[in-house]
């Protein structure tokens, strides 16, 4: 560790957020797609990193109370710019206000930004999906990738479970909460229509877990199995749930080579709460 005379990590000599990048690419050992959304975002990557914060999604929440931490550099799974590749230019044009006070506070507070996203996902296993099995305790009962078999258990209360160990505030069900399931697939945050139906169609299982999907799609298409007699029931965790124990994971996984700085895991709240 670089430390100043005074004990404290020398700002002038320890690592960039640049270093720190490098060396997590390196030790993911993984290709990238071309192009890829792991990209800095705002910042300078030169700047020197004071702590790590690492988190599901760069919400403004979440980057208050990594400054309040003393992180300045921020590592996220998810957009910080709404938008898959964070495109800026629409949001300009409009001079959106949502986005220009985000900007201010992220530039008052020297932060850096970058994207943890195709990089957990190209690794093997898949760090995000590593994280959510251990989290849910399903390691045992993963016959394969996205695919678990499980005691026969009510639909309602694996939900219920799922939502108490992921931190999902407002899951949705649909079909019998008292149905009895056993085969269960499960798919992290927003694959898309094809992935969801092709697993669907391969697996035949008893209950489907996804974090996300258009409504009109996986969601439509679940219901009309349901309907059918197909499958018994569907859980929607929502996108943040599906995936932040992954985050957390992977903030695991880094403190083991990034000895210098503070690594920590600060997770984003789900942003939505049942009525009651």
């Amino acid at each position: 560790m670089l430390l100043a005379p005074s004990g404290i990590l020398n700002a002038q000599t320890g690592p960039t957020a640049a270093d720190i990048i490098a060396r997590i690419k390196q030790k993911a050992g993984v290709e990238q797609p071309n192009p890829t959304v792991d990209t800095f975002k705002s910042g300078d990557p030169q700047t020197r990193v004071k702590g790590i914060a690492v988190t599901m999604m760069a919400t403004l929440d979440v980057l208050k109370r990594a400054v309040t931490a003393g992180d300045n550099l921020i590592i996220t799974h998810e957009p910080t710019f709404y938008s898959h590749r964070d495109t800026l230019g629409v949001l300009e044009n409009e001079k959106d206000s949502v986005f220009a006070e985000k900007q201010r506070f992220i530039r008052e507070h020297g932060l850096v930004i970058w994207r943890f996203h195709d990089t957990p996902h190209t690794m093997k296993p898949d760090k995000i999906a590593e994280g959510i099995v251990h989290a849910l305790g399903w390691d045992s009962v993963m016959r394969k990738s996205n695919v678990f078999v499980l005691p026969p258990t009510a639909l309602g209360l694996i939900g219920t479970t799922a939502a108490s160990k992921l931190g999902a505030r407002a899951v949705r069900i649909s079909g019998d909460p008292a149905a009895r399931v056993s085969k269960v697939v499960m798919t992290y945050g927003f694959p898309g229509f094809a992935t969801n139906r092709h697993l669907i169609q391969s697996e035949r299982p008893d209950a489907v877990i996804i974090g996300e999907d258009h409504e009109w799609e996986t969601i439509e298409y679940v219901a009309d199995a349901i309907n059918e007699g197909r499958i018994k029931g569907m859980i929607v965790l929502g996108h943040i749930a599906s995936e932040q124990a992954g985050m957390n994971q992977a903030a695991i996984w880094m403190r083991g080579f990034i000895p210098e700085v503070p690594v920590e895991f600060i997770p984003t709240e789900d942003p939505f709460r049942p009525l009651r």
